[in-house]
Formats: structure tokens, C-alpha cells, sequence
């Protein structure tokens, strides 16, 4: 499928949008990164990872109210067909290593959402140097061309790994990190460099820390993304293959909530920096196979293989602080979000 481009990012009318919290949220995006908000009443956005799962609900959710929205995306991300064809929406190919491409999606923009990521846990303790190349070292670019300028960053990192085996449970931010596979050191190797350039040269940031996103457009049959594989495969009368026992609780999040968390973060102007956000709850995988056996009505094929090595046995997000200095709270339990991710299987 063709890619639309623009020229730049134009001007359109605001939508009006049923979310008044993200409305706001992007108004006072618009205080706060301007000398002058008055001349001009549309935030700028770059998403980079908006061809994927996330970022193409962000994308869709970005324009429904009325912002001006710049994908980076690598050539051969074929746009989801969720994301609209859209006066306000410039689709750049690039690669998020390329200096190049990065200073070019750069121009002109408000905020930037930061959603790239090219390894899944799993795969991290596999290549380790690549995960460092690919996701920090790129990262670490993209923060020197934002030094000096009134951009904001939003970095989206891992609700689960960054900690690793958890202390006590629900994991407040508060809690001590230490991950046990590559991704999550990656991710908060991140984090910290955030607050470096933060602290030398006045970088505007905020992290989400988000749990287990899933949703209508999630790919199926990944490494990642028990909830859209397991309902594929039942759909689809294919057996599904779990490690370990299935007593393993992680928090699973519905897409809509995520891309919520990130457009209220982005208008966030208090003290935090850093966020947990998940669905305040969590579930083991023998619950989320009865879940999608009850949703589907049809019984799971379900085999059990030996644990993964690096696996926590619970990992469930304290968001109190999201819900007191957000104003954000999840909205769609794990009943309906199945319900409605099955309807976009079907």
C-alpha cells in the first residue's frame, strides 16, 4: 500500500473529540512548549514507531483531536489500515538509527512520542550488542539533537522489566530495578540517560512505564503479546504453547488505556517524571486461557514447556501515582478489551 505524504505539517480544524482530559492535555502541551501558543492552536507530534501496534492507536488518537501528526517509520511498515488518510498526517520513511532521518522528522515539532523498540524481551539476552546499537546508542542521537531546543519527550519503557523479580506486589516506581534480561536494562539505561540530559542541558521528558499493552492490531504469534496470540489461535482452532506452568501474573493493559496514559502525560506539567502504568490488577495465563476460552466459546489447545530463565513469577504495577498526578485510571477491564479485540480478529 502507497504511503500518503505531505508537504509539512498543515493545519486543519480541531476534531471534536469525546476525551476532554486529552484536549486539554494538548493544550497545555501547547503552553507550555511555545513562547507565543497564541499564533497557532494545533500541537505538532512526532511518533516514531507509528507504523506499529501502539503508535498506530496514538496516531488515530492524535488526530481525532485535532493535532498535527508526524510518523517516522521504517520503508517497508506498511501503514495499519486503522490509521486514516488525513490532511494533518505527514508519513515519513526513515530509520530511527539514521541521524539523518531523525533530524528531518524533527523539524517543527512539539513533542516527541518515543515508541521504538527492536527487540522483545526474549529475544534481548540473545544479541545483546545489537539491543544496546539499535535502541540505546539510536536513542542516545535522537537526545543530542533535542538538546537546546523547548521539545518534550515522551519515552514509553517496560512496566515489568526495568524492575525484574519484584520485591512486593503491586511495584510502586519507587521499587528497585534490577532487570534480568537485556531489554529491560536497555529501557532503563534509557531512563537514565533522559535524566542526564535533563540535568545538563534542560531536556523535557516524561517515561511511561507500561505493562502489557494488547489490543485491536497487535500482531498475533509473537514472542510478545500473550493476549492477541492466545485469542488468534483459539479463533483459529491452533494450538498455543505456554512456558512453564501458567501460574505466571503479569498486568495487561487495553490499548486505548496506554495511548490515554501517553497523551495525559504529554499535557503533564508537575514534578514527576516517571510513571507506572497498567491496569491496576493482574492476571496468571492459565486465567487469561479460561478468559479467551469463555470469550470465544471454544476450548484452548494449550501445551506447557519448560519456564524461560528470565520470567519473574508477578509483575503487577502500583498507578496510584498515575491516577493522582495524571488524573489518568484505566478505563476497559479484561472482559471487554477481549470482547473487542476478538470483534477485530473476526
Amino acid at each position: 500500500m502507497k504511503q500518503k505524504r505531505t508537504a509539512g505539517l498543515r493545519k486543519t480544524a480541531s476534531s471534536n473529540g469525546r476525551h476532554g482530559s486529552m484536549e486539554a492535555s494538548l493544550r497545555a502541551i501547547l503552553r507550555a512548549t511555545r513562547p507565543a501558543p497564541t499564533e497557532r492552536k494545533h500541537l505538532r507530534a512526532l511518533v516514531l514507531g507509528g507504523g506499529g501496534f501502539i503508535g498506530s492507536h496514538l496516531v488515530t488518537a492524535l488526530l481525532a483531536q485535532g493535532a498535527l501528526v508526524r510518523v517516522l517509520e521504517r520503508p517497508y511498515r506498511t501503514r495499519m489500515p486503522s490509521i486514516p488518510n488525513h490532511p494533518s498526517l505527514e508519513w515519513q520513511e526513515g530509520d530511527f538509527g539514521n541521524v539523518q532521518d531523525i533530524h528531518r522528522a524533527l523539524k517543527e515539532v512539539d513533542v516527541v512520542f518515543h515508541l521504538v523498540s527492536t527487540t522483545q524481551p526474549q529475544s534481548s539476552n540473545d544479541d545483546p550488542s545489537f539491543d544496546v546499537e539499535s535502541n540505546l546508542a539510536a536513542t542516545l542521537r535522537l537526545l543530542e539533537q533535542l538538546r537546546g531546543t523547548k521539545t518534550l519527550l515522551i519515552f514509553a519503557s517496560s512496566g515489568g522489566t526495568v524492575y525484574g523479580r519484584p520485591q512486593h506486589t503491586p511495584i510502586p516506581e519507587t521499587h528497585p530495578t534490577e532487570p534480568t534480561c537485556s531489554y529491560g536494562i536497555v529501557k532503563l539505561a534509557i531512563e537514565k540517560y533522559l535524566a542526564l540530559y535533563r540535568l545538563l542541558h534542560g531536556l523535557d521528558y516524561r517515561i511511561l512505564r507500561v505493562a502489557n499493552p494488547y489490543g485491536p492490531g497487535q500482531e498475533a504469534n509473537r514472542a510478545q503479546g500473550v493476549v492477541g496470540t492466545f485469542l488468534s489461535r483459539v479463533v483459529h482452532g491452533e494450538p498455543i504453547e505456554v512456558w512453564g506452568d501458567g501460574s505466571v501474573v503479569r498486568d495487561y493493559l487495553y490499548v486505548s488505556d496506554t495511548v490515554s496514559a501517553l497523551i495525559q502525560a504529554a499535557g503533564y506539567r508537575g514534578e514527576q517524571r516517571i510513571f507506572n502504568i497498567g491496569s491496576g490488577g493482574g492476571h496468571s495465563v492459565r486465567e487469561i486461557i479460561a478468559a479467551v476460552e469463555q470469550v470465544t466459546g471454544k476450548k484452548a489447545q494449550a501445551s506447557f514447556t519448560a519456564a524461560r530463565k528470565f520470567d519473574v513469577p508477578v509483575s503487577v504495577l502500583d498507578i496510584a501515582r498515575a491516577r493522582k498526578e495524571l488524573g489518568w485510571q484505566p478505563n476497559t477491564d479484561l472482559s471487554e478489551g477481549l470482547r473487542l479485540t476478538l470483534a477485530h480478529i473476526k
